[in-house]
């Protein structure tokens, strides 16, 4: 694989790793809070709507997890593509 292959093919992968978390993110966010937020408030999660709770919480604590997915898939990625910063 030549260099320019490899530049490629790291800037695919984590354009897509972009892609899906994002995707991960605006599902929780958008869809659960606001699209949902009628049938999930049926359930409720430490006396809160569950709505409403995807609404206030639920897309923060998603958001803050997938921080921490992308730094360590970005670490393989990166050891895949001996990128590495170590």
């Amino acid at each position: 694989m030549t260099l320019e292959e490899s530049r490629a093919a790291y800037w695919k992968a984590n354009l897509r790793l972009l892609a899906i978390l994002l995707t991960i993110w605006f599902v929780v966010s958008f869809g659960f809070g606001i699209l949902l937020s009628q049938p999930l408030n049926a359930f409720s999660l430490g006396g809160y709507p569950l709505g409403f709770w995807f609404a206030q919480q639920g897309s923060i604590y998603t958001f803050i997890v997938l921080i921490f997915v992308y730094a360590w898939r970005m670490n393989v990625l990166d050891r895949k593509f001996d990128v590495h910063e170590d």
